[in-house]
C-alpha cells in the first residue's frame, strides 16, 4: 500500500475503527497512491481474494492483506523518525518488518562488534601473557573481521640470554575459530630457531594450554637451546603438578616435534640445594636468591657472582634437573666441570674455617712461643 505520509495518522484511526465493525482484511490498488475512500474492507479472506482477482481482469493489480498487518505498518511509520507531516509518498506495506529487520541488523552488527572487541581483547591478552607483547592489534582485528575459519600471524625477533648473540626466532602464531561460536582462539605457535651459524633452523610447535600455564616465547627459546623449564601443569584428571621440562632432541613425533621429557617432583631435583653447593653471593640475600631461582626456573642461563678465594667473579649458571645439578659457565660461556667447582667450594670452606679458628684462638702457635720465651728470660734474670 502506497500512501501520502501526511495521511498516516488519519488512515490508522479509520482502519482501527473498521476492525471494531468486524472487518479483518483490506484490499487496495498496489500500483497507485491509496486514499482512505479507496480502501476495501472484508470480513473473510476469500472475499478479499475474489476482489483482487476481479481487479486483475480489469488490468489493475490489487493486493489484499490482513488488516492487523496494515495497522502494524502504520504504527511503525508513526514511531519512526520520518516526518509524518511531509507531503510525500511512502510504501506502508511491510514497513514494520523492514524496520524490525533493520533494527535486528543493527543489533546483530552491534553484538557482533562487541563480541569481536571481546575476542580481540582476549587474544591480545593471550599473546601478551605468552610473551609476544602487545603489537598485534591491527593484524588481529583485520583477521577477525575477515571471518575465516583460521589465520596465521608471523613474528620475528632477535633473542639473547644475558649475552649478545644473533639468534633469530621466527614464530608462526596459529589462530582458529570455534566450531560452536564465532570466537577465535590462539591454539599454538611454531618456532624456528636460526643460530648465528649458517645451519638449518631448529623447529618445534608449542601448544597453548587452556587449564594450565603455557610455555612462553622466551621459555620456548630456552628449551630449544637445550635448557630446562619449570612449569605448573595439570593432568587429564585436572590435578595440578609441578615438573621440569626438557626437549629430547634424539626423539621426535610424526609431526616433527621433539619429545618433551618431564622431571616430576618425585624425581628428586632440588634447585636450591644444587645452588647451595657453590659459593654464590646472591644466595646470601633473600630477594636476590629468589630472583635467581625464578630466572633459572624459566630456563634462563643467568649471571651470578661466584666468590672463590675471596675474589668475586661473574659467571653463568643454568638448571640441570636431569642430572640433579646446575651447569656453570665462565664469562666466555665455557662450561666449568663439576670437579673444579667442588674443589673451589672446598678451598673456600677451608679458608673460612681457618679464618674462624684464628679469631677464636688468638694465643695459639706464635702467641705460645712468645710466652715461653718470656718465661725463659725471667728464669735467667736471678743468675745475674
Amino acid at each position: 500500500m502506497i500512501i501520502n505520509l501526511a495521511d498516516t495518522e488519519m488512515m490508522l484511526s479509520y482502519i482501527e475503527e473498521m476492525v471494531f465493525y468486524g472487518y479483518y482484511y483490506v484490499a487496495f490498488n498496489a500500483d497507485k497512491i491509496t486514499e482512505i475512500n479507496k480502501i476495501k474492507f472484508f470480513r473473510y479472506p476469500l472475499d478479499a481474494k475474489d476482489y483482487c482477482l476481479a481487479k486483475a481482469n480489469e488490468a489493475e493489480y490489487a493486493q489484499h492483506v490482513p488488516i492487523e498487518e496494515i495497522i502494524s505498518d502504520l504504527k511503525a511509520v508513526l514511531k519512526s523518525e520520518l516526518d509524518n507531516y511531509k507531503n510525500e509518498t511512502i510504501k506502508v506495506t511491510g514497513f514494520s518488518k523492514r524496520e524490525r529487520d533493520g533494527k535486528e541488523f543493527l543489533e546483530n552488527n552491534l553484538n557482533a562488534n562487541m563480541m569481536n572487541e571481546k575476542n580481540l581483547e582476549y587474544l591480545k591478552d593471550q599473546l601478551k601473557y605468552t610473551g609476544f607483547g602487545e603489537t598485534f592489534d591491527a593484524e588481529l582485528r583485520e583477521n577477525i573481521m575477515k571471518g575465516d575459519k583460521d589465520f596465521k600471524i608471523m613474528h620475528t625477533g632477535i633473542m639473547n640470554n644475558g649475552v649478545p648473540n644473533k639468534d633469530t626466532l621466527t614464530v608462526e602464531l596459529n589462530f582458529k575459530k570455534s566450531e560452536q561460536t564465532d570466537m577465535y582462539f590462539f591454539n599454538s605457535y611454531r618456532v624456528n630457531l636460526q643460530k648465528e651459524e649458517n645451519k638449518p633452523g631448529l623447529e618445534q610447535t608449542f601448544y597453548i594450554n587452556k587449564d594450565s600455564a603455557s610455555i612462553t616465547m622466551k621459555e620456548a627459546y630456552n628449551l630449544m637451546e637445550g635448557r630446562s623449564v619449570n612449569k605448573d601443569l595439570k593432568n587429564k584428571e585436572g590435578e595440578s603438578y609441578n615438573c621440569w621440562l626438557k626437549l629430547n632432541f634424539k626423539e621426535s613425533d610424526s609431526q616433527g616435534n621433539f619429545k618433551i621429557n618431564q622431571y616430576h617432583q618425585n624425581y628428586g631435583y632440588d634447585l636450591e640445594a644444587s645452588l647451595a653447593k657453590y659459593s654464590i653471593k646472591e644466595l646470601n640475600t633473600p630477594q636476590y636468591k629468589e630472583d635467581l631461582m625464578n630466572s633459572l626456573k624459566k630456563g634462563n642461563r643467568q649471571s651470578a657472582t661466584f666468590v672463590v678465594g675471596g675474589v668475586e667473579s661473574k659467571m653463568y649458571v643454568e638448571a640441570n634437573p636431569q642430572f640433579k645439578t646446575v651447569n656453570v659457565y665462565d664469562t666466555n660461556l665455557q662450561r666449568i666441570n663439576h670437579r673444579e667447582s667442588k674443589e673451589e667450594k672446598k678451598a673456600e670452606s677451608q679458608k673460612e674455617s681457618a679464618s674462624k679458628d684464628q679469631k677464636q684462638n688468638p694465643d695459639s702457635d706464635e702467641g705460645d712461643t712468645g710466652r715461653k720465651e718470656n718465661k725463659v728470660k725471667k728464669r735467667k734474670s736471678p743468675s745475674l
